[in-house]
């Protein structure tokens, strides 16, 4: 898969099936679409291409009242993409300036004098152009105008729910990992770097990694414990990992991530790990004091370990 940081440096194709939107969090509704779209230029000798944004759009144009935080970095969503299958992915820079192309304008300058596609393919209730004025109503006027094919894709539905990354936001600050999962079709994770914490851990016997998430923008899911994947040097570790506000020690206004990996004890400092989110433990608790704080991680370390033996 090719990568373009903006539509200047894309040279425009001969027969492009194409597809836009943010895609945050890459799920299985937009793997269904994604799959349609690689198969299809398959089938024509066309390819495929995603066009996407950076910053997300809400980030943009609500700055002041907006706190969107994304279910993928752009590290993250760029290795999920490659997998799928795509030719060209398009990154481009959303400004308010381009918030302001019409629909027209969006579909005659961009995906037709720029991009130069033969077939469009969008997601379920799709809008785009100034305002969110267009629509497929106005894709299918448009298609007939500039001569090019066009799909919609319905929602991916299960157990009677349409996905969509807003309901896998609200899965993750919730807790509910095993839902947020699910809808992925993948472990989130987050990636970040090893930091100095106060080291009570390595007193009680639980030594905990510090992290700092590596994008500002990464959404951390709700206070807990959780069982945990841990990738440390290209080694695939375990782990329990507790998001929380140290309520026992400190209690601090600021959410603080601290992951405790079995079997382990090298010096990490300053490195960046990558951890998986596999599965929450219990909900985060104020002990009355160290000793009932150490008993309870024992339990937590026995229930962990057993989801992953």
């Amino acid at each position: 898969m090719k990568v373009y940081y903006g539509l200047d440096e894309f040279n425009k194709g001969e027969k492009i099936v194409a597809t836009i939107g943010t895609f945050d969090g890459v799920h299985i509704g937009h793997e269904k679409l994604l799959k349609n779209l690689v198969a299809h230029g398959k089938s024509c000798q066309a390819e495929s291409l995603l066009l996407t944004f950076f910053p997300h759009p809400r980030m943009v144009l609500f700055p002041e009242s907006n706190d969107l935080k994304l279910l993928n970095s752009q590290d993250e969503k760029i290795e999920l993409l490659s997998n799928l299958g795509i030719d060209h992915l398009i990154i481009e820079p959303f400004t308010r300036e381009f918030s302001r192309l019409t629909s027209t304008e969006f579909v005659r300058d961009v995906l037709i004098n720029t991009i130069g596609i033969h077939r469009l393919v969008i997601g379920y209730d799709h809008h785009f152009g100034r305002n969110r004025e267009g629509s497929f109503r106005s894709l299918s006027e448009l298609s007939s105008l500039y001569n090019f094919e066009l799909e919609e894709i319905g929602a991916k539905v299960l157990d009677d729910i349409n996905i969509s990354s807003t309901k896998i936001r609200k899965a993750l600050t919730d807790g509910n990992i095993d839902i947020a999962n699910e809808y992925l079709s993948y472990n989130f994770q987050i990636s970040g770097t090893v930091i100095e914490g106060n080291k009570l851990g390595r007193t009680i016997g639980f030594p905990t990694a510090n992290i700092k998430p590596i994008d500002k923008y990464k959404l951390i899911p709700g206070l807990g414990v959780y069982a945990v994947r841990v990738t440390v040097n290209k080694t695939i570790l375990f782990g329990m990992l507790n998001v929380g506000n140290r309520p026992t020690v400190e209690n601090t206004e600021n959410t603080t991530i601290e992951v405790h990996i079995f079997d382990f004890n090298d010096d990490i400092y300053e490195q960046q790990i990558s951890i998986e989110f596999v599965k929450r433990i219990r909900d985060e608790k104020k002990f009355e004091n160290t000793a009932e704080l150490q008993g309870q991680l024992d339990l937590d370390e026995i229930n962990c370990r057993a989801i992953f033996d």
